[in-house]
Parts: C-alpha cells; sequence; structure tokens
C-alpha cells in the first residue's frame, strides 16, 4: 500500500509529531517500519523514537492521542494484550487499539477474547483492520481528527456527541434486551459485530451466527422480533 501525501487544509498535519516506542519499532519487520516512516514523511510529521509505554503517541494541534498497535492477533498472548490495554487506558485520556486481523478465524478469536476479558465498548476504542499498512493509516487519521477537533474548539461539541452517543448506547440495549432470552452480553455482542440495530434488524439467523457467539435459538429470536408483527407484539414470558 503506497503512502499518500494528499493535501491538508487544516494546516495541521505538517506541524504533527509521531513517538514511537523503541521496543516496538524492534519487534516490527523492517519493511513495515520503512512504510511507517515514508508515510509519516510524505505528511510531514516529524518522527521520534523514545521507550514510551504505549506503541504511538502522536500530538496534533497540542493534542495527545495514544495508540497500542498489535499488528498481528495471536490469541495466545490475549491475557498479556487485555491487560497492557487496562493498564493504559486508566493513563491516557485518548487511548485507541488497532489490531490487523487478516482472516476470518482472527477475527473471530479476537471478538471472544473481547468479550472474554470484559472490555466495555468505546473504552478504549478497538479498530479492526486487514493489514499493518492500513491499520497504521487509521491511527494517522485518528490523531489527526483528534488534532482539528482540538484546532476548531469543538471540545463542548464532542462532549455532546459523547453524550448521544451514551443515550444512543442505552436506547441500543434496551431495544435488543426486549427480546426474551437476549441479556446485556449477547446485545454487545450484536453490536460489536453487526452494529446498528438497523443492521441488526436486517441480518440473516445464517449471518448472526458466523458473526457472533449467539446460539441458534436467539438467532431465530432477534429474526423473528424484527420481522414477525405478532411475535413482538405479543405479551412476552422471559
Amino acid at each position: 500500500m503506497a503512502a499518500s501525501s494528499g493535501g491538508d487544509p487544516s494546516g495541521l498535519i505538517g506541524r504533527g509529531a509521531c513517538m514511537m516506542s523503541t521496543s516496538w519499532r524492534d519487534k516490527q519487520h523492517p519493511s513495515l517500519i520503512n512504510f511507517i516512516a515514508a508515510f509519516l514523511a510524505a505528511n510531514s510529521y516529524r518522527l521520534n523514537f523514545l521507550s514510551i509505554s504505549p506503541d504511538f503517541i502522536f500530538n496534533n494541534g497540542g493534542l495527545s492521542v495514544a495508540f497500542i498497535f498489535e499488528t498481528v492477533w495471536d490469541s495466545e498472548r490475549e491475557a498479556a494484550v487485555f491487560s497492557r490495554v487496562n493498564t493504559l487506558k486508566r493513563q491516557f485520556k485518548r487511548l485507541y487499539v488497532v489490531v490487523v486481523v487478516p482472516s476470518a478465524e482472527q477475527n473471530d478469536s479476537f471478538n471472544q477474547s473481547y468479550f472474554k476479558y470484559g472490555m466495555e465498548l468505546g473504552c478504549p476504542t478497538f479498530v479492526l483492520v486487514c493489514d499493518p499498512e492500513m491499520g497504521f493509516e487509521k491511527i494517522v487519521k485518528i490523531a489527526h481528527a483528534h488534532g482539528v477537533c482540538k484546532q476548531q474548539d469543538i471540545v463542548t461539541a464532542m462532549s455532546n456527541q459523547r453524550e448521544q452517543a451514551v443515550q444512543c448506547m442505552d436506547g441500543f440495549l434496551r431495544v435488543l434486551t426486549s427480546i426474551p432470552g437476549i441479556d446485556s452480553h449477547d446485545a454487545n455482542a450484536l453490536g460489536q459485530a453487526i452494529g446498528s440495530i438497523e443492521a441488526i434488524a436486517k441480518a440473516s439467523k445464517g449471518f448472526i451466527l458466523e458473526n457472533t457467539d449467539l446460539s441458534t435459538e436467539k438467532a431465530e429470536r432477534i429474526v423473528r422480533f424484527f420481522r414477525d408483527p405478532q411475535y413482538y407484539l405479543s405479551p412476552k414470558i422471559n
């Protein structure tokens, strides 16, 4: 994947700084480090190698964003990964976790681990990608977006958006847990794997089974709930 130099109307990207963990760098293939260095140079970022806890810290417009970057998902390391996430999310207000899951099997493994270790949706935000190059481009875009928001002084607007997102999540959970036999874990699994209420309502039983750990019975209940008026309008006994 080639690095894109692109334009930057805000002017922020030319004043950005990227700090890369030396321990993270030393574990990676040289070709990935070369890609990262070229991508940052093409977008006028300063790159520094430091002994830091996260894998990357970006500073854009006076605002810092930290990243954990797992370039290969390995289920044998899941405990160490999520332990590190829990430690760093207490240290950094803005933390993202980018995970490379190139196969369906790795994606399923990650989703199972995510709920196994009790991760809270959005705290921190996990970003799943197909390859390391795509993952690093996502990192730069996220960091840049935070810098733009800082420059435009829209912290209040972001707080309002977060409040709205929390309200939407509450509504999301209320709708799904109103289905007999569907609990908060099931609702979170559906949200993580499929997305919005609209997307879940359109999903087939097979799609739900392929992308979540829900049982066949629960998948059938969900499909009936959204497509059979007599089912969702009738009294329910849990």
